[in-house]
């Protein structure tokens, strides 16, 4: 018993502190990473890829392949080293003289160090996966805890601070009894051990059950573990992160608004003036696939996928004629929101500015399109109190300052001057 409490009294401060050391330095690499990917997306991805060239080139090991100092000049103001004549900045842009990089001033050395943060973790998370057998950083259930990591991280420093206390108790305790042990040892019997051959495990194993801190530890541990589980199965209830189902018709973003630069709301016009971005008729596809037919890549023949469109709208390639055997598209929606969520895109899109890939992801480099935000109200929130609202220039803000002119004048204000007459606020 007196070695049982010198153990427990040696390692429970240094198990504290390395604890606590490991959980505040993941915290804080988790915390760079995670703001690095934010400003990645938002600044970085319509150029580059962290591995495979894109319009730049691949950002993979860009640590090692350039010193801190010199990235941190490049991405603030890449021409100006282009032209001051630094012999790495000329050879890259000779490499790519279609797309120079462009200068980023408004980003701090540290949100570059964070984005250069989330490409070492890139780097990790897919050494990782082929050393597990290709299960990478891309893999299904990667995406999903994002939004729980908070909960997650908090769930670990109770199931800490818990432990610890676990096992102050037990010393506590282990100390009294063995000053119980030492008051009446003469009081205590020495055990009979039964000897006999196979029945000493038993024995052990019944000893065991019968300590009841012991039983009661392991029981408050697969308690934990069970919520745990059970904490993280439930917050990810009805998140579809991920999702992407089979369509009718193999449309690939990454040719369209990718290779071929065909601005989102082309297709997608109600994204700018209403609440829904609306999905395009066939017609609008007809704009170009009357000529483009695919036959290039078929050996003459019609693209299948074109047909499919042909078929959609009866229309013969030859006669260049509709007939009226047309029947609709059918699609299958990837992003859906509850029903009591409002969601209004012409608000983001037209008002605030936001662009597509700030909610869709890099849509132009999706061969197949899927759900690429997690669009949980956290999310959301999220999103929301990290953008600013840029008024100036913006006619719906000048307008709404002109309306509460009037109302300081006294003058009558109606409510289609305060956006009423949208269609969105009644019909969702």
């Amino acid at each position: 018993m007196r070695n049982i409490s010198l153990v427990f009294g040696r390692i429970a401060k240094p198990i504290s502190v390395a604890l606590v050391l490991l959980f505040v330095a993941s915290s804080l690499q988790a915390q760079d990473a995670k703001e690095g990917e934010s400003i990645f997306r938002s600044n970085c991805s319509s150029c580059h890829r962290v591995f495979g060239k894109f319009l730049g080139p691949e950002l993979a090991g860009i640590n090692e392949r350039r010193e801190e100092a010199w990235l941190l000049k490049w991405i603030h103001n890449a021409p100006a080293m282009i032209a001051a004549g630094d012999p790495i900045a000329k050879e890259l842009d000779a490499q790519y003289p279609n797309a120079t990089m462009s200068a980023f001033p408004q980003l701090s050395e540290d949100q570059i160090k964070s984005v250069l943060a989330y490409i070492k973790s890139e780097e990790e998370k897919s050494a990782a996966g082929a050393a597990d057998g290709g299960t990478g950083a891309d893999g299904g259930a990667g995406g999903a805890s994002g939004d729980a990591s908070s909960f997650m991280i908090v769930g670990l420093i109770a199931v800490i601070a818990l432990a610890l206390v676990v096992i102050l108790v037990l010393n506590k305790v282990i100390r009294t009894l063995e000053r119980v042990i030492t008051n009446n040892k003469d009081l205590i019997p020495e055990p009979v051990l039964d000897q006999t051959p196979g029945k000493d495990y038993a024995a052990k194993f019944r000893k065991l059950a019968k300590n009841k801190k012991l039983v009661f530890f392991a029981v408050l541990m697969l308690v934990v573990f069970l919520a745990s589980a059970g904490w993280k199965t439930l917050w990810n209830v009805g998140v579809h992160e991920g999702y992407q189902p089979v369509q009718p018709i193999k449309f690939s973003h990454q040719l369209h608004a990718g290779v071929n630069q065909i601005d989102c709301q082309y297709c997608h016009g109600g994204a700018y003036k209403s609440k829904n971005a609306s999905i395009p008729s066939a017609n609008v596809c007809m704009n170009c696939h009357k000529a483009v037919t695919g036959s290039d890549k078929y050996d003459g023949q019609l693209s299948p996928e074109i047909a499919k469109i042909y078929r959609a709208l009866d229309y013969n390639p030859e006669t260049m004629e509709y007939g009226t055997n047309q029947r609709p598209i059918e699609w299958v929606r990837i992003h859906n929101l509850p029903d009591f969520a409002y969601f209004n895109h012409s608000q983001h899109v037209a008002v605030a500015g936001v662009e597509c890939q700030t909610c869709h992801g890099p849509i132009e480099t999706m061969e197949e399109v899927y759900q690429y935000s997690p669009l949980t109200m956290k999310w959301c929130v999220d999103c929301h109190q990290e953008t600013e609202v840029n008024h100036k220039g913006n006619a719906y803000y000048d307008e709404l300052i002109a309306a509460h002119e009037k109302l300081k004048k006294g003058e009558k204000i109606t409510a289609a001057m305060l956006g009423g007459l949208e269609c969105g606020k009644c019909h969702y």
